[in-house]
């Protein structure tokens, strides 16, 4: 029987999971207790959101999975990742574009002083 501890202790213990099972997406993920996404449309396949951010307003650590954002209006945000801390946007121009094939996670916070609003479409 003691044989055979070490497998059963290896089969009771919990899997690894990706930082995605451990992180809330864009559209859970908040700041502070208050939603900063709203989910506008959702299918099968995708769903799209409003993530508004005024000024001092972040997003806590959360992941997302391949998307194309639109910026409905521009900020300055500063945002940390696994490579680090950078500020994205003097504010970042509204109406640009931009595709991810996902990210494993990063947080962001408007250092700014205009409202910014970014519509992301996420694949399912």
């Amino acid at each position: 029987m003691t044989r055979f501890l070490p497998l059963l202790l290896l089969l009771l213990s919990p899997v690894a999971s990706s930082p995605e099972d451990k992180l809330d997406s864009a559209l859970e993920a908040g700041w502070k207790g208050k939603k900063v996404c709203e989910l506008l449309y959702e299918d099968g396949q995708k769903r799209a959101l409003r993530c508004t951010f005024p000024p001092g307003v972040g997003h806590e650590r959360h992941f997302h999975p391949a998307h194309f954002g639109y910026i409905l209006s521009g900020g300055t945000m500063r945002i940390t990742d696994a490579g680090g801390e950078r500020v994205s946007g003097s504010p970042a121009s509204t109406n640009a574009t931009w595709q991810s094939d996902g990210v494993t996670w990063h947080e962001a916070v408007n250092i700014g002083d205009t409202t910014a609003i970014y519509l992301i479409i996420e694949q399912k």
